[in-house]
Order: C-alpha cells, then sequence, then structure tokens
C-alpha cells in the first residue's frame, strides 16, 4: 500500500525534495539555540565577553530569520504539494468511476462515494503534505541532538533516550486500535453522506406523502452510529495522547531528577544543565511530531485504503482484439441471450430475436419480461450470461464500447439534465457542436421556439436535474440531444411514459422524425406509440410471446390484444 501511495509522489518530486530540504535545515535551526545559551553561561557571561555575546546574538538573530522563511516555504509549498497529490488521487478515482460497470453503481451508494472522492482525499492530502515532513525533521532533530548530548554527557543521555522505546512500544500498541475505530468513522460519515444525498434528490417526493419524519429518523439513525463510531475514536485518540503525554512528563522528570544529581555530584556544569533541559525541550518536539505523524498517517492511510478499494474494482473492458465500429447498416441479432442481475432471479432466458437494418421494433408486454434489459444489454451496459448479441453480424462484445455507444441514441423515461444552460445540455452529446448545430437540433425537437421565448434563450439554466422545466420540455431536451449526435441506432426506452397525453401527442411527431432512417429499439407501456412500429414484439417472463404489426397482433387475439383491449375495448394506458 504504501508503494502506491509513494508513486504520487513522483510527479511532485522537486517540490518534495525542496520541502524536505527546507525541513531538514529547519530542524537544524532549532539545534543552535541550546548550545549558543550553553557557551553564554558559560564562558561569555561570567567573562563578561560582551563582544562575542552580542555577535552570537546576531547569529541567533539571522537564524530566526531563515527559520521564519524557511517556516513559509514549508507551511505554503507544502501545502500545495499535499493539494496537487489530493487532485492526482481524485482525479484517478473519478476517472476510474467514469469506467466501472452499471453493476458496480447498482449496489453502490452516490453518497458513499462522494466521501470516499470528497473527505478522504483531504486526510490524504494532510498526510502527504506533513507525514513526510513531521517523520523527517523527527528522525533529524532526535539524531542531531543524540550526538550533541553525547558530547555533553553520554551516561544522561543515554538515560534519555531509553524513554523511546518505551514511547514507541507505547504508541504502536495504541495506533492499531487507532486503525481500526478510523476505519470504522469513514464508513459511518459515508453512509451519513449517502443518507443525506438520497433525502436532498428525493425532497419532492418525501414531502409529498409527508414523510420528512421518516427522513429525520434514517439520517438520526446513521448520524448517531456515526456519533457513537467517532466517540471510539476519540477515545482511543485520547488513550493514545494522554499515554505519550504522560510519558513525555516523565521524560522531563527524570532529566531534571537525574540532571540534578549528576550536577549534585560534579559531573555536569550549569551551563552543561541549562542547556540539556533546553534539547530536552527541544527533543521532545520531534517526539510529540512523530506522535502526531502516527495519529495522521492512520487517518490519512485509511482514507488511502478506501480509494484503493474504489480503485481495485473491476473497469469496463474491451476485448483485446476489439475494434472500431463503423459504416453501420443496422441489423442487430440476439442469439440465444440469457441474463440475470446479481442476486437475482433469470431476466431473459435463451432469447432470440433479430431487427433489420432501419426497422423501428416496438417492445411491450408486462413490466419484468426484459424490455429495458435487452436495451442496456445492446449498449454493453451488462454483459449477456450465455448468448451473443450481434451488429451487422459482428458480436458486439469485439467492439470497442465507446465506438458502439456512440454509434447508438438513447432517450429515456427519467430524463437527466445536468446542471448547466439549454445549450449545455443539448449539445452534451456533441461537446464541439456549433450554435448553428445545437438550434438546428432545437428545431428538429420542435424546441427552439419555445427556448427563444426565454429571456436568456439558450442559456437559460435549467436548475439542477433539469428542474425549472417541465417534463416534456425537458424530454424534447433528450430528443434534441440525439438528433444532433445523429446516431444510426435509437434506442427509446417508455421515452413518453412518463408525460400526459397532449404533451406525449406533441412529442410523438418529434419521435417520429427522430426514428425516420434509423434501426430503433422502441419500449412503451403505452399501447397508442407503437401503432406505427413496423414490428411489435410482446416480451412476458416466458420470452418473446408473439410478434407482428398491431392490426396483425391485435386481429390475433393473444396477449397483445388482451393489452389492448383489457376490458372490453378500452386501451391500455
Amino acid at each position: 500500500m504504501l508503494k502506491k501511495f509513494v508513486r504520487y509522489y513522483l510527479p511532485h518530486k522537486k517540490l518534495f525534495l525542496a520541502d524536505m530540504f527546507c525541513a531538514l535545515v529547519l530542524s537544524l535551526c532549532g539545534m543552535f539555540y541550546p548550545m549558543i545559551a550553553r557557551a553564554a553561561i558559560n564562558r561569555y557571561i561570567p567573562q563578561r565577553e560582551l563582544g562575542p555575546l552580542l555577535f552570537w546574538m546576531g547569529v541567533l538573530l539571522a537564524l530566526y530569520s531563515l527559520k521564519a522563511a524557511l517556516t513559509f516555504f514549508v507551511q505554503y509549498y507544502g501545502h500545495v504539494m499535499g493539494v496537487r497529490i489530493q487532485v492526482d488521487i481524485r482525479r484517478d478515482a473519478f476517472e476510474h468511476l467514469q469506467r466501472l460497470p452499471f453493476a458496480f453503481f447498482d449496489k453502490t451508494r452516490t453518497g458513499a462515494l462522494m466521501s470516499c472522492i470528497i473527505n478522504d482525499t483531504f486526510e490524504i492530502a494532510e498526510l502527504a503534505h506533513h507525514g513526510p515532513e513531521d517523520l523527517f525533521i523527527s528522525l533529524a532533530m532526535l539524531t542531531g541532538s543524540f550526538f550533541l548530548l553525547c558530547s555533553m554527557n553520554v551516561p544522561l543521555t543515554l538515560i534519555i533516550f531509553a524513554f523511546i522505546p518505551i514511547l514507541t512500544g507505547f504508541a504502536a500498541l495504541k495506533r492499531r486500535k487507532l486503525s481500526r475505530t478510523s476505519m470504522r468513522t469513514r464508513r459511518e460519515i459515508a453512509e451519513v453522506n449517502a443518507d443525506l444525498q438520497n433525502a436532498v434528490a428525493g425532497v419532492r417526493v418525501s414531502r409529498a406523502f409527508e414523510s420528512s419524519d421518516l427522513e429525520i429518523y434514517k439520517f438520526e439513525r446513521s448520524n448517531t452510529a456515526y456519533e457513537r463510531a467517532r466517540g471510539q475514536q476519540y477515545r482511543a485518540m485520547g488513550e493514545f495522547f494522554s499515554g505519550t503525554g504522560y510519558l513525555l512528563d516523565l521524560l522531563l522528570l527524570v532529566t531534571l531528577t537525574a540532571g540534578g544529581i549528576f550536577a549534585y555530584k560534579g559531573a555536569i556544569n550549569a551551563g552543561d544543565l541549562a542547556a540539556y533541559l533546553l534539547f530536552v525541550g527541544l527533543f521532545t518536539e520531534p517526539i510529540k511530531r512523530l506522535i502526531q505523524f502516527t495519529e495522521q498517517f492512520q487517518s490519512g492511510m485509511t482514507g488511502f485504503v478506501r480509494i484503493q478499494e474504489l480503485l481495485a474494482a473491476e473497469p469496463e473492458r474491451d476485448d483485446p482484439d476489439a475494434v472500431e465500429l463503423t459504416d453501420i447498416q443496422g441489423a442487430i441479432s440476439f442469439q440465444d441471450v440469457s441474463f440475470r442481475y446479481e442476486d437475482g432471479q433469470d431476466i431473459l432466458v435463451r432469447l432470440s430475436l433479430d431487427i433489420r437494418p432501419g426497422e423501428t421494433v416496438a417492445l411491450v408486454g408486462p413490466s419484468g419480461g426484459g424490455k429495458s434489459t435487452l436495451c442496456h444489454l445492446l449498449l454493453r451496459f451488462y454483459e449477456p450470461i450465455e448468448g451473443a448479441i450481434t451488429l451487422d453480424g459482428r458480436d458486439i462484445r469485439r467492439i470497442t464500447r465507446s465506438s458502439l455507444r456512440r454509434n447508438i441514441g438513447i432517450v429515456q423515461q427519467d430524463t437527466y439534465l445536468f446542471s448547466g444552460t439549454i445549450r449545455d445540455n443539448i449539445a452534451y452529446s456533441s461537446a464541439d457542436a456549433t450554435d448553428e448545430a445545437v438550434r438546428s437540433a432545437a428545431q428538429q425537437a420542435a424546441l427552439d421556439d419555445f427556448i427563444l421565448s426565454l429571456p436568456e434563450g439558450y442559456e437559460t439554466q435549467v436548475g439542477e436535474r433539469g428542474v425549472m422545466l417541465s417534463g416534456g420540455q425537458r424530454q424534447r431536451i433528450a430528443i434534441a440531444r440525439v438528433f444532433l449526435k445523429n446516431p444510426r441506432l435509437l434506442i427509446l426506452d417508455e421515452a413518453t411514459s412518463a408525460l400526459d397525453n397532449v404533451t406525449e401527442a406533441q412529442i410523438q411527431s418529434s419521435l417520429e422524425a427522430l426514428c425516420r432512417g434509423r434501426t430503433t429499439l422502441m419500449v412503451a407501456h403505452r399501447l397508442s406509440t407503437v401503432r406505427h412500429a413496423d414490428r411489435i414484439i410482446v416480451l412476458t417472463q416466458d420470452g418473446v410471446a408473439e410478434q407482428g404489426t398491431h392490426e396483425e397482433l391485435a386481429a390475433r387475439g393473444g396477449v397483445y390484444a388482451r393489452l389492448v383491449n383489457p376490458s372490453h375495448g378500452k386501451t391500455s394506458a
């Protein structure tokens, strides 16, 4: 794990080395004061040597000025380096997220992912900056202090340094508990974020059903679990810091006691003892840094472990021999395709279906028959567990996902609009589209007049998920998006089922224009939208129940006829 963490320093190695050099000089600057104080007490003050005393005071002033400049560099550029590493890790995580299969998102809560990518990377940034710096300064100061103290009195130095194994052992013992509680806290705050995101996204539903109390209860439950986990973490931190603080206080007591005894016996003079006490004060500083590093290491590495768990999730991969899709005719074939979702029942069992180039095929039938699943399989959002899907006779597993999806347009029931302008959302399928191309697509979707009637026209903000627009307007933007993309294959997945009858009738002409000249797979519950399809396929949990034109199936008196006339001629809605 450490090797993976260290590699993030490589792009910033110059800044890292400069930070470590400044940290080293800072640690050396701190060692001059006790030595100058020792000389002043032992020599310059007793012998009334004012010149050398003032000279070394000037040296100290220069060192303190240098120390201030180095501290600024370490604080500023060290944090900048940490943020850059944080940005790199966050970028890797987000890019990996974009390549993960739909199955990953089916079982992972959005809020938990946000917590991992935002909160955990912040802790990683703090470790990336302070961790090596604290460790390096501490080791340099401990090493330098050891040799300087040995030059004054070896036995007293050995007594002081005998405390280091005790401190190290205690820190290692408490570190494991701190690690466990830190990991649990991260997981609980991820649940809090997930509940918060879920509640905010569904606020209209909870208000409509007067379920605010339920949402408050669910949030309070996860929030209380976080409180308990955080309390246990703080308990572990309290034990850690109080124990190490107590040992450091004992170190000062032992130093003063042993130094007093040595001075009483004449083994050390007053100046050396004063320097010793000053050095011990400096000596405790790197130990405190090491203690702080231990806590920070646990917090940062816990976050890094969670990031690595995300990065370890298997992304979508193209086959080594996959090729780019070009010159599409549009013939689609499902050959003995079987599929089930994870831990679920079979959705498709050995289903076979052929669609001719340019044909509009409607999929109808009861929920759970696999209509939307077929569309998802064609887009390779999921992979069949058996069988094959071919496009123009080529297995789509031998086609790169990017080129396959570039050639398929989709309009779904739940139209997702991104925060931004109307123009941004239409141009989402083609980021480099010109204003003329965007407007042409809007005209084809019968949306241009509405947009121009708005005060800001195409620069009108749509709000989060498009809440500033009506359902029909959002749906027209989705249609315009596909017109701009101009794909050879088209999927209409219940594209009008969320609309009222009047709005559906207005959009129907745009959909018919969109389907013209394209191979189209249409999923619908409203049978009025599929009457003009070239072929209607009735899918049930047993597979293809029947297929044909609207007239043929209505006259046959089978499943479709019962859907059309469920009760003496009433049309299913």
